[in-house]
């Protein structure tokens, strides 16, 4: 089970080097059932509680057309996960893994991601199924699944470079 700032045998922690400003802003707040890291789902469900994703002026206006979509992506900050592993160990695994190869929210920079269904939309809220984080969440940014959505734009010639 994940304890606050536990390190388990094996992990390894680092001094990270002090942050460059990527002028982040927080558009939203996500409202969960969870405001405790114990209980949170380590994965979100499709068919778990009903979350609500809230926007904040003057990020409101960007919603316009998202109805469109069943599923969007959802980029959190997990502002309660520590940042200084690069190792480390899932208590059900018990074998040492470097970061990037976990879905871990100890992360140097936690950005969360998830894939949630759209249920519906109140003006400045949606409301959406298959979140993973805890109440009070920032919000980073909202896209369409990838899997559902089609560019709109004219394509360029990028598109369709290939190895062959």
């Amino acid at each position: 089970m994940v304890r606050l700032n536990e390190i388990r045998t094996g992990e390894k922690a680092v001094d990270a080097p002090a942050p460059q400003d990527a002028g982040l802003r927080f558009i939203g707040r996500i409202r969960t059932p969870w405001s405790d890291r114990l209980v949170c789902p380590r994965q979100g469900r499709l068919d778990g509680p009903l979350c609500r994703i809230e926007v904040f002026e003057p990020w409101v206006a960007a919603l316009d057309g998202i109805e469109a979509y069943a599923r969007l992506e959802v980029l959190y900050w997990l502002h309660a996960s520590r940042r200084d592993l690069v190792h480390q160990c899932p208590a059900s695994d018990g074998r040492v893994h470097g970061t990037f190869a976990l879905r871990s929210p100890v992360r140097p920079n936690p950005i969360g991601t998830t894939v949630a269904a759209l249920v519906g939309r109140e003006d400045a809220v949606l409301l959406v199924r298959g979140l993973d984080c805890l109440d009070g969440t920032p919000l980073l940014d909202l896209k369409p699944d990838r899997s559902l959505f089609t560019p709109i734009a004219p394509a360029q010639p990028g598109d369709f470079e290939t190895d062959a």
